[in-house]
C-alpha cells in the first residue's frame, strides 16, 4: 500500500459550485487542540459561533446554530422539522437542488406540488400563488441560489405570499449565505440553512441553520415526534443554546473552531463590503466571458454574483476543457447538472475564491484552452474586458 502524506495532496483554485478555498487562518483553527464536547471553553465557542451566525444571517433567532452535516443535513434538517405526514408542502422549483428539496419533503411523508419554472429561469410568484391557493400548503420552500443554474430567486415577492396563506417559507441559501444578502428577519424567512464550505469559506461539513419563532411554534404542535432524532430541532436546540447545556451528540469541535474562525473574517470584512465584492468580481469574470463569445443560462436581471453559469461554445467538448483547466493550471471549474450535463460550465466565485486575481487568472487560461479547441478568440480578449470593469469599479449588476 502506498501511502501518500499530506504533502501530495494538489493545491487548487476552487472555482466551481463550491467549496471555495479556506483563508489561511480558518485552516490554522482547525489545528486547535480538540476539546471535549460540554468543556466550558468549547461551549463559549460554540456561543460564539452562534451569535456570528446570527449576523451573517440578518436575524435575532435564539436557535441558530450549525448542524453537523453537510449543506444536505441543513436541508434535511430544516423539511423534517415542520412536515409531518399528510402535510402539503409546495416547492418553488427550478433545477437540481430544488427537486431535491421536494424530494426530502415527500419521504417526510408530505402532500408536494411544485411551482416550476424552467432551468435558467426563476419561479413566477404568480405560479407559486396558485400552488398555495389551490392546496392551502403549510410549507413553502424554494433555493435562494440555485447552484445547478445560477439563479438567484427574488426571496421578497414569495416570503409576502407565505405570510398571506399562512405557510411557513423555507429557504436554501446554501450558495448565498455570505455572499449575497439573505436578510431573514427582514425578509421574513421561516427556516433558513446554509453551508459552511461555499460563500462562508469554510471546509465542508458544518450546515448553519436559523429558526424563527413561527417555525418553532409549528414544532412545537407537532402530532408526531420529528422523524429524524439527529436533526430534531428541539432536542439540538438543548445542546446549542441556554445555560444548562445538555448533551446530544459528539460536536465536531476543530469543524466548529474552523467556521468560527471564517465567521470571524467575514465579521472584519464587513457584509456590505463582502456582498459589493462578489458583485464586483461577478460584474467582471461576466464581461470577461462575454467577449470570449460565451453566452449565460440565466438573463442578467436574475444571475447570481456567487455562481456564473455559461452555455459551452458549439463544437467543445466541455469535459476535456475542464480537464485541462485542473491538469494545466490547477483550476477547478465544474460542468452541468442533470438536463444541463454536457451543456453549461458553473464557475463559482464564492467567499475567500472570489478575488480578482483568480478572474484574471481563469479568463487567461480558458480563453488561451479555449483557442487551442478550435473556438475562436482573442485569448487575452476576456483579461482585457475583466480590467476595464476593475477600472470603473462596475459591480451594480452582473
Amino acid at each position: 500500500m502506498d501511502l501518500q502524506s499530506h504533502q501530495a495532496i494538489p493545491e487548487r483554485l476552487l472555482l466551481g459550485p463550491g467549496p471555495s478555498n479556506c483563508p489561511p487562518e480558518v485552516l490554522r483553527a482547525m489545528g486547535a487542540p480538540v476539546l471535549g464536547y460540554m468543556d466550558p471553553a468549547y461551549l463559549a465557542i460554540m456561543d460564539e459561533t452562534c451569535a456570528l451566525l446570527r449576523g451573517v444571517f440578518g436575524t435575532d433567532n435564539e436557535v441558530t446554530f450549525p448542524v453537523s452535516g453537510t449543506g444536505s443535513a441543513g436541508m434535511e434538517a430544516a423539511l423534517v422539522n415542520v412536515i409531518e405526514p399528510e402535510d402539503r408542502v409546495v416547492v418553488a422549483s427550478a433545477g437540481f437542488f430544488s427537486q431535491r428539496m421536494a424530494e426530502i419533503a415527500r419521504r417526510a411523508g408530505a402532500e408536494v406540488t411544485l411551482a416550476e419554472a424552467p432551468w435558467g429561469s426563476a419561479v413566477d410568484p404568480a405560479a407559486v400563488e396558485a400552488a398555495l391557493r389551490a392546496t392551502r400548503a403549510r410549507v413553502l420552500c424554494c433555493v435562494h441560489m440555485e447552484t445547478s443554474t445560477g439563479v438567484l430567486q427574488p426571496l421578497e415577492p414569495l416570503a409576502a405570499l407565505a405570510r398571506r396563506y399562512e405557510a411557513l417559507f423555507v429557504v436554501d441559501t446554501v450558495a448565498s449565505l455570505g455572499g449575497v444578502d439573505v436578510g431573514v428577519d427582514r425578509v421574513g424567512i421561516d427556516v433558513c440553512y446554509s453551508g459552511s464550505q461555499k460563500c462562508l469559506s469554510a471546509p465542508p461539513g458544518l450546515a448553519p441553520v436559523t429558526v424563527g419563532p413561527r417555525a418553532l411554534e409549528a414544532v412545537a404542535r407537532r402530532r408526531r415526534p420529528v422523524s429524524s432524532w439527529y436533526l430534531d430541532v428541539a432536542l439540538l436546540k438543548g445542546y446549542w443554546t441556554g445555560a444548562a447545556r445538555s448533551y446530544h451528540h459528539t460536536g465536531p469541535c476543530s469543524m466548529v473552531y474552523a467556521l468560527r474562525e471564517a465567521l470571524r473574517v467575514v465579521h472584519q470584512e464587513g457584509l456590505p463590503a463582502r456582498y459589493l465584492r462578489h458583485r464586483q468580481n461577478a460584474a467582471a469574470l461576466a464581461a470577461g466571458l462575454g467577449v470570449l463569445g460565451l453566452s449565460f443560462l440565466p438573463g442578467e436581471d436574475v444571475r447570481s454574483p456567487t455562481l456564473l453559469v455559461p452555455r459551452v461554445p458549439e463544437g467543445v467538448d466541455e469535459g476535456r476543457v475542464r480537464r485541462r483547466l485542473l491538469d494545466e493550471y490547477s483550476i477547478e471549474i465544474a460542468g452541468g447538472l442533470g438536463e444541463l450535463r454536457g451543456k453549461v460550465w458553473r464557475i463559482g466565485l464564492m467567499g475567500h475564491s472570489s478575488q480578482a486575481r483568480n478572474v484574471l487568472f481563469l479568463l487567461g487560461a480558458l480563453g488561451h484552452i479555449l483557442r487551442e479547441e478550435g473556438h475562436r478568440c482573442d485569448p487575452g480578449a476576456g483579461i482585457r474586458a475583466a480590467a476595464d470593469v476593475y477600472r470603473r469599479g462596475d459591480g451594480a449588476r452582473v
